[in-house]
């Protein structure tokens, strides 16, 4: 009777099992959202974030709001985010130096892999070689030409050491066989005023840095280090097409959640980011700030951070560049 009982009992124990409620999972988000950007104001990774701000608010019916943590390169803003309590409330936005910090300095307060979930790159830019309208450089293969003649006679500027554009140039230096001077300025607007102005012979720069230059014609880009040829730039050859294959790269913006931040707090990030960046009126905005949108979603940011950690890791050791 006992074993007749428990196996009458049996389905009626898994109909109560099954009739119970399950504990939902919490909503998110269930309060306001932080971007921590790791530059100051004015810059175009605090542009990016607060070009998202509104928009994500609007989607996720709660305040988003931008927190500037600069410092260290970006570390200060990386490291928090990378400490952050990993629920989906506190997210990253930063530039290249993502990428290049680990190598660039003898210790950094992240790993960019086991530390943190990729969401989206925000957008990316080309670096662009340039030189001023006045310079008697028509092309890069005269400005090689020139380095090989005469080493350490000619220079380049470019926004700051460890930037994606100094990095491009000695990457350059290092493929061409060339020695060219590196002039560090504290920025790219003073970094583009120096070779305005002929202090240097040429500039790498992004090219969202130096657009209007460009359109104006104060500037005549020489070559970029993107993929393929823009639309911007139709008449630029890449660097592959010069007989530099392989070393294509750009200045981008990505935005990372901590790791462990639940998958389906991801996943509506990803969507409502990516929905956003996919609109007309907002991909216009951010190309108007030098920000061309990439919206490649958490693949295209994990593999981008795949590929570009070491080629940065190799060109910073080769070069023996170090964090002033």
């Amino acid at each position: 009777m006992r074993r007749r009982a428990a196996v009458l009992g049996a389905p009626l124990a898994l109909a109560l099992l099954a009739a119970a409620p399950v504990a939902a999972q919490p909503a998110w988000p269930e309060r306001t959202v932080t971007l921590v950007v790791s530059f100051p104001p004015g810059g175009s990774t605090d542009v990016a974030a607060r070009l998202l701000a509104p928009a994500l608010s609007e989607a996720f019916g709660r305040t988003v709001v931008v927190e500037n943590r600069p410092g260290a390169g970006g570390n200060i803003a990386i490291g928090a985010v990378a400490r952050a309590q990993p629920d989906g409330h506190t997210l990253l936005v930063t530039s290249s130096a993502f990428v290049v910090n680990p190598s660039l300095y003898a210790r950094v307060p992240y790993d960019p892999v086991r530390d943190f979930a990729p969401i989206t790159t925000l957008g990316a830019s080309p670096n662009v070689f340039a030189v001023r309208a006045a310079s008697p450089f028509r092309s890069l293969g005269e400005v090689l030409a020139a380095a090989r003649a005469s080493p350490d006679r000619l220079n380049y500027a470019s926004s700051g050491v460890g930037t994606t554009p100094h990095l491009a140039g000695e990457l350059l230096k290092l493929r061409a066989g060339v020695t060219v001077q590196h002039i560090v300025f504290g920025g790219a607007g003073p970094a583009t005023q120096g070779a305005l102005a002929g202090t240097v012979e040429m500039l790498v720069a992004h090219q969202g840095s130096i657009e209007p230059q460009l359109r104006s014609g104060q500037l005549r880009a020489l070559a970029h280090t993107g993929a393929a040829r823009t639309a911007d730039m139709p008449d630029v050859p890449t660097l592959a097409e010069l007989g530099f294959p392989g070393i294509e790269s750009d200045t981008f913006l990505g935005l990372w959640a901590p790791a462990a931040t639940p998958a389906p707090a991801l996943a509506r990030l990803a969507d409502a980011v990516l929905g956003v960046l996919r609109r007309p009126e907002m991909a216009e905005r951010f190309r108007s700030a030098g920000i061309p949108v990439v919206a490649d979603g958490p693949d295209g940011l994990r593999a981008r951070v795949a590929r570009e950690v070491p080629l940065w890791r190799d060109v910073i050791r080769q070069a023996k560049i170090a964090a002033e």
